[in-house]
C-alpha cells in the first residue's frame, strides 16, 4: 500500500511512500480506511508551523476518517471485521487524572494520529480498539469521514457554550470548524450570521449563505451597523472565535454584548488586548478544545438526523495523489472541507 506522508521539516514536501500493510498488534484493530478529510491542521503540517516540530519524519498524516474493521488482534472484544468505525484521534493515556474524569481530550500524555505516529492517509491502520467507536448504518460513508471535526464543533456548541432558542450567535471563521459550528447552534436554536474575510467571499461565505446562513464580510462589512440591526445594538449573546488568527478575538470582544460569552475554538497564537473590558462587562470567555467519546456519538446523530448537512459541505474534487492541490486551495481559501477517496492508495 502507499500512504501520503510528510517528510521534509519544510513547506509542503507531502509525498506518497510505499508502507508495508500494518498487522494489529494486542488489543489493536485493523482499519481499511475508506475515506479520510483534510483539517487545518494538516495544512498546519503541511506549510510545518513550529507546533509540529516535535514530528518524526516521514510521518503518514491523517487523522479525520472513517472505515471498516478487517482484522482484529488478540482481546479485541468490541469490534468485528466488517464493523464501521471512526477513530478518536486524540489518544489518552487513560490513566492520568484528566483520562479517569473522562477528559481524553486535555489527557497530559496524549498523542495524536498522524502527527505523533502514522495517520489515516494510506490504505490501512491499526487502531487500539479504546480509540475507535462504531458508525451507524444510517451515516453515509463520506460522511462518517467528518465526524471528528464535526464532534468538535458539538463540544463547542453543547457541551461549552450557553446557545440555546433564540440566541443571537456569530461565529467568527468561515472555515470547517466555524461552518460545523454554525450548524450545530443553528441546531441548538441560535440564530446565527458567519463572519469572515475578503478571502472568504471566493468560497467559504458563499458556502455558508448556501447552507443558509447571513454572511459579514469583515473587511468590508460596517460590523457596528450589522450588530445594531441584528442583535438591536446589545451585541451577540455568544460569539465563536473559530479563525485561529490573533484578531479573531479581539473583535469577538467588540462584538459581544455584555453579560455574553465567547467561545475560543481556533487556536489563536499571541494576542494583545486589554482584558479590564472583559471583567466589567462580566464577559465568559470559555475555551473548547477537541472532542470526547460522547461528542463523537451526539455528532453521528447530527449527521443522521440531517441537523449537520454534510452534502452541501464536503468537497470531494480532489486526490490524494495529487495532494498538494487540495493542499494549496484550503490554504487560499478556495474550498472548505476536502473528502478523499482512500482507495487508490491500496492499488
Amino acid at each position: 500500500m502507499r500512504g501520503l506522508a510528510k517528510t521534509s521539516r519544510e513547506y509542503g514536501r507531502m509525498e506518497l511512500v510505499d508502507l508495508e500493510r500494518p498487522e494489529p498488534a494486542s488489543g489493536e484493530a485493523l482499519i481499511e480506511v475508506d475515506y479520510a478529510g483534510l483539517c487545518g491542521s494538516d495544512t498546519g503540517i503541511y506549510k510545518f508551523k513550529s507546533a509540529f516540530e516535535r514530528m518524526s519524519l516521514p510521518t503518514t498524516i491523517g487523522h479525520e476518517y472513517t472505515g471498516r474493521v478487517v482484522d482484529v488482534g488478540d482481546g479485541v472484544t468490541e469490534f468485528d471485521v466488517g464493523d464501521r468505525v471512526v477513530e478518536r484521534p486524540i489518544r489518552g493515556c487513560g490513566s492520568c487524572y484528566q483520562c479517569r474524569l473522562g477528559e481524553e481530550n486535555v489527557c497530559q500524555d496524549a498523542v495524536i494520529t498522524g502527527v505523533d505516529h502514522d495517520g489515516a492517509y494510506a490504505g490501512y491502520i491499526a487502531v487500539p480498539e479504546t480509540a475507535l467507536q462504531h458508525v451507524p448504518s444510517g451515516v453515509d460513508p463520506e460522511h462518517a469521514a467528518l465526524v471528528e471535526p464535526t464532534s468538535i464543533g458539538a463540544r463547542a456548541v453543547i457541551q461549552n457554550s450557553r446557545v440555546g432558542a433564540g440566541s443571537r450567535v456569530m461565529v467568527a471563521g468561515p472555515g470547517p470548524i466555524g461552518l460545523l459550528t454554525a450548524q450545530i447552534a443553528d441546531a441548538q436554536g441560535g440564530d446565527v450570521v458567519v463572519a469572515g474575510v475578503g478571502s472568504d467571499t471566493n468560497y467559504r461565505l458563499p458556502l455558508a449563505e448556501e447552507l443558509g446562513f447571513g454572511t459579514l464580510n469583515v473587511e468590508e462589512d460596517d460590523l457596528e451597523a450589522a450588530r445594531a440591526e441584528l442583535t438591536d445594538g446589545a451585541g451577540y449573546d455568544v460569539v465563536f472565535d473559530t479563525t485561529g488568527h490573533p484578531s479573531g478575538l479581539t473583535m469577538a470582544v467588540d462584538e459581544v454584548r455584555k453579560g455574553g460569552q465567547i467561545v475560543m475554538v481556533g487556536q489563536t497564537g499571541e494576542t494583545t488586548m486589554e482584558y479590564s473590558p472583559l471583567v466589567r462587562a462580566e464577559i465568559d470567555l470559555q475555551c473548547s478544545y477537541a472532542s470526547t467519546w460522547e461528542d463523537f456519538e451526539r455528532s453521528m446523530r447530527l449527521i443522521e438526523s440531517g441537523d449537520v448537512d454534510l452534502e452541501t459541505f464536503l468537497d470531494d474534487r480532489y486526490s490524494l495523489l495529487e495532494a498538494d492541490e487540495a493542499f494549496e486551495s484550503f490554504l487560499a481559501g478556495d474550498t472548505c472541507k476536502p473528502v478523499f477517496d482512500v482507495s487508490p492508495l491500496r492499488e
